[in-house]
């Protein structure tokens, strides 16, 4: 690597091998020949004078790329597709007057960029289920652990640890369903010339028009596609780049939300985000154990978010048949928001592997608000053993406020219960009141719903894609 030039820290640093490949140059450039073949061999099978030999030296040079040449006629004819145009014709001579043959651009450029596109969907797809896997375990694991529920990042009704984390998992099986529908109604562009008439194609067949659509028609098989656009200018509709950014925000978005959470928590110190032995988390201060995973998803997210608005302006922004103020952009919003996201994914699911919980500071902090949480409860009792409503009210009421000025105005711990237990206001065993006071009274059917959503969401997405279970993740750096 040449450290005098600039790298991509999502190639250097994030994202995975197999996503770098699907947007690698070699992936791209070779998905053009197959393009170039699938053309002409679908031409001649529709009549066009072309000879097996031109096709079998396209076929045996599909991977036999010179880029040094390539290179070269690029900066000759500033033209890509025909700088590899002149170059698959040296590899494979016979083919050079077919090659291209009643093509534009569009139709390698294009089509290889849905290509792409339909693959690294699917390769996010197996990230993110193996991310619910995780979040599915980890969920059924602390189902039954109560845990201070948070409105305004202040003490509200109690959850359980288990159903915090179905809230992270919907989330994420939101972003499937749109991964799915993505998946499902993706288009490939075609074979429709220069703007969208396939007037060159009526030239090559003579005015043939059902040979034209059954051009089109095969070579979208033949690459794997079972819609296609019928309709065109001379690129596919850059809305699908515009959707395709929304779908992949949207993964940006639930993993973001899950890291505010878990740095929360941390910061709380009742779950905390794995950390290895040799781990620095500051080089000043040695004691510190900072959520660098999260941060690091956290930062990816955000820009993932913003490429959103790039590929938003681009499609809005697109004058009549075309205009090329595309192409720039889309080499780099495109793919660089499939690798931001694998990325996050390989870090969630690394988190997930070691997420560590503790209970005995969960329980501390339950036990510092349940007092006020249970005052109902202490009222309810009061009244079964004769007492007035309002008047246990106002009691309790003083009662709270001077507890509360102990732990806010003293630092000192919750007394209200104590209080509570020396007031013959109440009356109140206090066996009862602990018995009252245990935080699984508190959590309603936290751990009902934590299995019907398991049960009933999750392990059908799981059964459904176990064929894509089991990757394991590990950071670059």
């Amino acid at each position: 690597m040449n450290k005098n030039i600039y790298s991509n820290p999502l190639a250097e640093r994030y994202s995975s091998k197999e996503m770098l490949e699907i947007f690698s140059p070699n992936f791209k450039f070779s998905t053009w020949r197959k393009l170039w073949y699938a053309l002409a061999e679908t031409e001649k099978e529709l009549g066009l004078e072309i000879t097996d030999e031109q096709l079998l030296q396209m076929k045996e040079n599909i991977n036999n790329i010179d880029y040094t040449l390539a290179d070269e006629m690029e900066k000759k004819f500033r033209h890509d597709v025909m700088a590899h145009v002149h170059t698959f014709g040296t590899a494979a001579p016979l083919a050079m007057p077919i090659i291209h043959l009643g093509a534009t651009s569009a139709y390698v450029g294009d089509n290889t960029d849905l290509i792409q596109i339909k693959e690294a969907l699917q390769l996010t797809k197996q990230k993110l289920i193996n991310v619910i896997d995780g979040l599915a375990k980890f969920a059924d694991e602390y189902k039954d652990l109560p845990t201070l529920g948070f409105t305004h990042f202040q003490a509200a009704q109690l959850t359980t640890v288990g159903k915090r984390a179905t809230l992270w998992a919907q989330s994420l099986v939101l972003d499937l369903e749109e991964l799915e529908f993505r998946q499902e109604t993706l288009r490939f562009r075609g074979v429709k010339g220069t703007t969208g008439t396939q007037a060159s194609f009526e030239e090559l067949f003579n005015g043939d028009y059902k040979k034209v659509k059954e051009l089109d028609e095969k070579v979208a098989e033949k690459m794997g596609f079972n819609k296609r656009f019928l309709v065109t200018g001379q690129t596919y509709d850059r809305k699908i780049d515009s959707e395709i950014s929304n779908l992949l925000g949207g993964i940006a978005q639930s993993a973001h939300k899950f890291t505010n959470d878990l740095r929360l928590l941390q910061h709380l110190k009742e779950i905390e985000e794995p950390f290895e032995k040799s781990q620095i988390g500051s080089s000043a201060m040695a004691y510190k154990r900072n959520p660098m995973r999260s941060e690091r998803i956290s930062s990816l997210a955000k820009f993932v978010i913003a490429l959103q608005q790039s590929t938003a302006m681009t499609a809005s922004t697109q004058w009549f048949e075309r205009t090329l103020d595309d192409s720039a952009n889309k080499r780099l919003s495109v793919p660089q928001a499939f690798l931001a996201v694998d990325a996050i994914l390989i870090i969630w699911k690394n988190i997930l592997e070691g997420l560590v919980v503790y209970p005995k500071m969960i329980e501390k902090h339950i036990m510092a608000e349940l007092p006020f949480m249970a005052t109902e409860y202490i009222i309810m009792e009061g009244v079964k053993k004769g007492g007035d409503r309002q008047e246990l009210h106002e009691v309790i009421r003083v009662h709270s406020m001077e507890a509360g000025k102990q732990v806010k105005v003293y630092g000192l711990e919750n007394d209200l219960i104590e209080r509570i237990l020396g007031d013959s206001t109440f009356d109140i065993d206090r066996d009862k009141l602990m018995e009252i006071l245990d935080p699984k009274n508190f959590v309603g059917f936290a751990p009902n719903q934590v299995t019907d959503f398991l049960n009933e969401e999750i392990n059908p997405i799981l059964e459904k894609n176990k064929n894509l279970l089991g990757m394991t993740a590990e950071l670059k750096v």
